[in-house]
């Protein structure tokens, strides 16, 4: 599913994170104020919220209603932070509001898959779920009414939302420095698998990489005039004497939405990143790029974005041009430039991870016991079934050798003198005399209980022929 460009309405409402794909530099031949065509299947670029579809599906929604948007055009930043826009809602039509409790119904049952994923993994799959306490996590959303997206809804993912991607850098940046450590951890553990001579050469092959990292061009200030204007010179192809702030604005506002949002900032910094970093170097890591990436444009959106919006606007680009910092910053200290943390932070890291590796040891060890477990009562189970097996072998062979000689029925024919005939109209002699025979017979047979009565094999005769 590919979302439609977004316009600075969704910029104000998802606080300057919903907008176009990841800017680049354009050319000075842009057309400025026309709208190419190809812009309006453009993805935006992805929150990196949890919730960031359901976010990008309500607000797609709202637009469509022409009372809201109107109201979102005129609505102060603040007021759509405070949620003060959700008492419009009530205004909107029954198509819109079907819609979005729809959306709300979906995404409810997108976060039950999750919790019950989430249960099953670390309880077992046939424990008992409450849905109702588990949704209570969740703060973008009103789980006591699941079925309806009311104003309350909008006004919790407004907040949310916003409290949210406030936060995101400063993850981010914990993240990083996670990373960071992780990385020095790991090499003080290979150092010491290595012998002195080998972890002495291992430590100058280390501070050599340092030192050729550390060893590049100047790297200008981000957002100070002299940065501006070597993209202006390197990357647009203008001459740096002409260099002129709003027509650079103007150049560089790739959606032409009239302003200057967070990708289209980080991609200014291209030329001074590439002063430092070469994926082609084994001192430069690409993952210390992109944080020094996003540090270069936390501090321009810091000094520039007046109105704490995440967004630039031409207005506040122009009064940034005119500070004292602007055409005189200080140096621009590098992460190569920084203790990005300190010995005590590292040493509990290495606790930390000591610990999380203690853990996993202890269920590797249970899974590894219930493996055995699992695997004996199998070898039980396949020693019943071949005991099973030979049982009924045996039981097969001793019906096999325990067949008799073949009974072959002879008939003997009555005297005439000796027996008096049967009366013909007196049926009991004749029955009682049947079931002597039949008893006779069963008795006879009794050593093998499966033979049939007249096998095959005996040459018994047919019902239809004369017994001799």
């Amino acid at each position: 599913m590919r979302w439609k460009r977004p316009t600075p309405l969704h910029c104000w409402l998802l606080i300057g994170l919903l907008v176009a794909a990841e800017a680049v530099p354009i050319d000075k031949i842009k057309p400025i104020d026309v709208e190419m065509p190809a812009q309006e299947t453009m993805e935006p670029h992805d929150t990196g919220l949890y919730y960031d579809r359901y976010l990008r599906e309500v607000i797609d929604v709202l637009e469509t209603d022409k009372h809201f948007r109107k109201k979102l055009q005129t609505a102060d930043i603040e007021e759509i932070k405070a949620g003060k826009l959700s008492k419009e809602l009530n205004l909107v039509s029954h198509m819109v509001r079907s819609k979005l409790d729809e959306l709300k119904r979906q995404e409810v049952a997108r976060l039950r898959m999750l919790i019950k994923a989430k249960m099953d993994v670390h309880q077992g799959k046939d424990i008992k779920i409450d849905h109702h306490a588990l949704l209570k996590q969740f703060d973008h959303l009103n789980h006591q009414n699941p079925h309806s997206f009311e104003s309350e809804d909008l006004e919790m993912l407004i907040k949310t939302a916003t409290s949210d991607l406030e936060n995101y850098d400063r993850d981010r940046h914990e993240e990083f420095k996670q990373y960071e450590m992780l990385k020095e951890h790991e090499r003080r553990e290979y150092l010491k698998t290595l012998d002195d001579v080998r972890r002495k050469e291992e430590e100058m092959r280390f501070e050599e990489m340092k030192k050729k990292h550390r060893d590049h061009p100047k790297v200008h200030h981000p957002g100070s005039k002299d940065q501006l204007k070597e993209v202006w010179e390197e990357t647009d192809g203008l001459d740096p004497e002409d260099f002129d702030p709003k027509t650079f604005f103007k150049l560089h506002d790739s959606n032409g939405d009239k302003f200057l949002d967070e990708q289209e900032l980080e991609a200014l910094f291209t030329k001074e990143l590439e002063k430092i970093y070469d994926p082609n170097n084994e001192e430069d890591d690409m993952v210390e790029m992109e944080e020094e990436r996003l540090r270069m444009r936390e501090h321009v959106m810091n000094e520039v974005d007046i109105n704490k919006d995440r967004l630039i606007s031409l207005e506040e680009f122009l009064k940034a041009s005119e500070k004292r910092d602007f055409t005189d910053p200080e140096n621009w200290e590098t992460l190569d430039q920084q203790d990005l943390y300190s010995e005590s932070e590292l040493r509990q890291f290495e606790s930390r991870l000591a610990k999380q590796q203690d853990e996993l040891n202890m269920k590797s060890h249970n899974l590894m016991k219930q493996h055995q477990e699992l695997q004996s009562q199998h070898n039980q189970l396949q020693v019943q079934k071949h005991e099973l097996y030979q049982a009924m072998q045996q039981m097969e062979q001793k019906k096999q050798g325990q067949k008799g000689p073949k009974i072959e029925l002879k008939f003997h024919p009555v005297k005439q003198d000796s027996t008096p005939p049967e009366d013909v109209n007196s049926p009991i002699p004749m029955k009682a005399k049947a079931l002597d025979n039949v008893h006779n017979l069963i008795q006879d047979r009794a050593h093998d209980p499966v033979q049939d009565l007249y096998p095959a094999t005996t040459g018994a005769p047919r019902h239809d022929e004369p017994l001799h």
